[in-house]
């Protein structure tokens, strides 16, 4: 990585920068590889060390870098490709390496927003199921499914006493609902602490979260909130209005 001038270019210092790393990123270090720190960095260049942030976390966004606890920030391998389909919703489980796991399920207030959504009141407690999707043995994604108990009314307490295996009696039940449809919202947000713990990423990093709607004829039967993370995973929509995270199609390594 050799230094550059930065102080003619009329575009942010930081967004420059974000080039000049990117295209260092590509010739000069493998997958995995740990960068110099920041003081290094931004002596090397000549700028300052808010600068270099910037650059850095544009370039984590972006799926370059890692920031990983005890090591520090290394080059990122390729974006894992992990389907989301608009259609039938498989509650009890997915396929090979890309199922949903279930971990745990309590009875908890749901978010004032979650609430909203479903129509319930904010001080009603419903079943909070907790799940996390691995793709090729890594974690890329972590569910809270919000279900009114009026949901899933077969439930017994004696089938279900706690943790996953509760989860799974629950998701059992909901499974058996008609669905009739589902709506889907995606926005940009930052890893809270529970979820940066379960997908191995600091809290506060970026993530993808994707909010489903699931509705039955006679209302909302539930909502997910899911949160992927976004050095991982890309977003794209096809032709039919189907989401779906896509296969990194860039080879970063060519020349």
């Amino acid at each position: 990585m050799g230094t550059t001038q930065l102080e003619s270019v009329q575009e942010p210092k930081y967004w420059h920068l974000k080039t000049v790393l990117s295209e260092a990123l590509d010739s000069d270090f493998a997958v995995g590889e740990i960068l110099p720190n920041e003081r290094d960095l931004a002596a090397r260049f000549g700028v300052a060390r808010a600068t270099l942030r910037q650059a850095l976390e544009q370039l984590e966004l972006e799926g370059r870098l890692q920031r990983r606890r005890g090591v520090g920030t290394t080059v990122a391998p390729p974006r894992v490709g992990v389907a989301v389909s608009t259609g039938r919703r498989e509650w009890t489980g997915g396929v090979g390496g890309e199922a949903w796991q279930p971990v745990d399920c309590t009875m908890d207030r749901a978010p004032a927003a979650v609430a909203a959504m479903l129509g319930t009141d904010s001080t009603e407690p419903v079943h909070v199921v907790r799940r996390i999707r691995a793709t090729h043995g890594q974690a890329v994604a972590a569910e809270l499914l919000y279900i009114p108990a009026s949901s899933v009314p077969e439930l017994s307490a004696i089938d279900a006493p706690a943790g996953a295996v509760r989860a799974r009696s629950v998701l059992r039940e909901l499974h058996r609902l008609g669905l009739e449809g589902q709506d889907r919202s995606v926005e940009l947000g930052s890893a809270r602490a529970d979820d940066a713990k379960e997908l191995d990423r600091l809290p506060g990093a970026p993530v993808l979260v994707v909010t489903t709607r699931y509705f039955t004829a006679d209302g909302m039967a539930a909502v997910s909130v899911a949160t992927y993370r976004a050095d991982t995973c890309r977003l794209t929509f096809g032709d039919s209005g189907a989401l779906e995270i896509s296969e990194e199609e860039q080879d970063r390594q060519a020349s």
